[in-house]
C-alpha cells in the first residue's frame, strides 16, 4: 500500500481499507453483531454490539497485524518480525506470522498474565519476557530489531495496521446500514482511526465517538494541543487501551474524523464488563467494554442506532474475578453493615434469621466481643452481604431496624 508518512487523512484511504478487507478474506472472521435490549432500553435507542471479542485470537488485533506483515517485502519477511505487547497485539502478531510463514519474536513484560503468554507461544511466536512495564519491553524489542534486522510491528502507529483495523468499520456498515453512532475504545488510536477512515468515506453522517479510561486518557489533551502529547503515569484496569501517547499516524486521522473522545471511570468500566457478562453472555475485557461504559455513563446521549465495538475478550481470570467484584460493588450489589447486639446464646442466630427473611446472602461475618468500647453484655457484628441492588440494600436495612437492631453508620 502506498501512503504518506504524515499523520493525516492522506495516510490511509478507503481504497487501502478495502484492499485490506480482500487480504483478510478467509483469515479474519466477520464477527457477529448482537442486539442488546437492555442497553437499547437504557439509551432509548437501538444498540448493537460488534463482537470483536469473538475474533480469532480474541481481539481485532489480528486484522492489522496480518495486513502489515503480508505487505512486507520478501527480504523483510526473511528477516522475521518482532513486537512488544502485554497481550492482544502479541497474539495477533503471533498468529498472523504463523499463517504467513514468517518467524516472529514477541517481547512481553515479566508480569504479563500467564494465559496470554501461553496463547502467544501456542500461536507460534518465540516469547521473551523482559522488563517490568511495557515501555521497558518496547525498548527491548526495538533493540532486538536493530541488532537482528527483524521488522518491528507497531501495535497502532502504521498505515497498514490502521487499514486492517478499518475493516471493522466496513463490516459495521454492511451489518447495520442504518447506524448513526459508532462508539469505540481508544488507546493508541489505530482501531478508531481505521473505522473513521472507512465509515466517514461512505457515511459522513455517522457520528464516531472514541472512549478512553480516565486514568489513561492521552487523546483529550493531545486534541486540545493539536499534536500528540504524553501523559504521566497511566493507571487503569483496561490494559488494552492503556497507552500514554497517541500514535502520530492515527492521531492525525482521529483529529480530522472522530467527532468526540470521552472518558469513563474505573467503576463504569467494571460495571460495563459485568453487564456484558450478565446480560449479553459475552466475556469482554475492560478495554473492550469501554464503549458500553460510555453508554452506561451517558444514557440517552447517543443518536441511534448505536454500534458499540467490543474490541477484545482476552481477560486474565484473576483480573476478571477482581473486576467482577468491583463491578458488583459499583452497582450496589454488596452491603456492609455493623450493629451491636446483646452477647447471649442464640443472638447471632436470630440476627442471621432476620437477614434470611430479607433474602440477603451472607458473605462474611465478623464477631467482636473484646473491644473496650463495648458494654459488658454487648458484642459487635460486621456483616458483608450480597444483595440485588440499591433498593434491596435499603430493604435489608429497613428489615434489620424493624427487627429491633441498631444499625451503626
Amino acid at each position: 500500500m502506498s501512503y504518506s508518512t504524515a499523520g493525516s487523512l492522506r495516510a490511509v484511504t478507503l481504497d487501502d481499507v478495502r484492499g485490506a478487507q480482500k487480504m483478510l478474506s478467509g483469515v479474519a472472521r466477520t464477527t457477529v453483531m448482537e442486539g442488546s435490549r437492555y442497553l437499547s432500553r437504557l439509551a432509548a435507542t437501538p444498540v448493537h454490539l460488534k463482537c470483536e471479542n469473538l475474533q480469532r485470537t480474541g481481539s481485532f488485533k489480528l486484522r492489522g497485524a496480518y495486513v502489515r506483515i503480508a505487505g512486507l517485502l520478501p527480504e523483510e519477511r526473511a528477516a522475521g518480525v518482532v513486537a512488544a505487547s502485554a497481550g492482544n497485539h502479541a497474539q495477533g502478531v503471533a498468529l498472523a506470522s504463523s499463517l504467513l510463514g514468517v518467524a516472529s519474536t514477541v517481547f512481553m513484560p515479566r508480569g504479563a498474565p500467564l494465559p496470554k503468554i501461553s496463547a502467544t507461544r501456542e500461536y507460534g511466536a518465540e516469547v521473551r519476557l523482559q522488563g517490568q512495564v511495557v515501555d521497558e519491553t518496547l525498548a527491548a524489542a526495538m533493540e532486538y530489531a536493530h541488532e537482528t534486522g527483524a521488522v518491528f510491528i507497531h501495535p497502532f502507529d502504521h498505515p497498514d495496521i490502521i487499514a486492517g483495523q478499518g475493516t471493522v468499520g466496513l463490516e459495521i456498515l454492511e451489518q447495520c446500514p442504518e447506524v448513526r453512532t459508532i462508539v469505540v475504545g481508544v488507546g493508541g488510536g489505530g482501531l478508531a482511526a481505521g473505522i473513521a477512515v472507512a465509515v466517514k468515506a461512505l457515511r459522513p453522517d455517522v457520528r464516531i465517538v472514541g472512549v478512553q479510561a480516565e486514568g489513561a486518557a492521552a487523546y483529550p489533551p493531545s486534541l486540545a494541543a493539536g499534536r500528540p502529547v504524553s501523559v504521566g503515569d497511566t493507571v487503569t484496569m483496561a490494559d488494552g487501551i492503556k497507552v500514554g501517547r497517541p500514535g502520530d499516524v492515527p492521531f492525525g486521522i482521529v483529529d480530522e474524523l472522530v467527532d468526540e473522545v470521552c472518558t469513563v471511570s474505573e467503576g463504569e468500566l467494571s460495571a460495563a464488563l459485568l453487564l456484558c457478562l450478565e446480560r449479553a453472555k459475552l466475556v469482554v475485557e475492560p478495554a473492550g467494554a469501554s464503549p458500553v461504559a460510555a453508554l452506561l455513563s451517558r444514557p440517552g446521549a447517543f443518536e441511534g442506532p448505536v454500534v458499540a465495538v467490543l474490541s477484545g475478550g482476552n481477560v486474565d481470570p484473576v483480573l476478571m474475578e477482581r473486576v467482577l467484584r468491583h463491578g458488583m460493588a459499583a452497582q450496589g450489589r454488596y452491603l456492609t453493615v455493623r450493629l451491636r447486639l446483646t452477647d447471649r446464646p442464640g443472638a447471632l442466630a436470630s440476627l442471621l434469621g432476620a437477614l434470611s427473611v430479607a433474602d440477603a446472602n451472607i458473605l462474611d461475618v465478623g464477631h467482636v466481643r473484646t473491644d473496650p468500647r463495648l458494654g459488658l453484655t454487648e458484642a459487635e457484628v460486621e456483616l458483608r452481604l450480597e444483595t440485588k441492588g440499591p433498593e434491596h440494600c435499603a430493604e435489608v436495612d429497613r428489615a434489620l431496624r424493624e427487627a429491633g437492631y441498631t444499625v451503626m453508620d
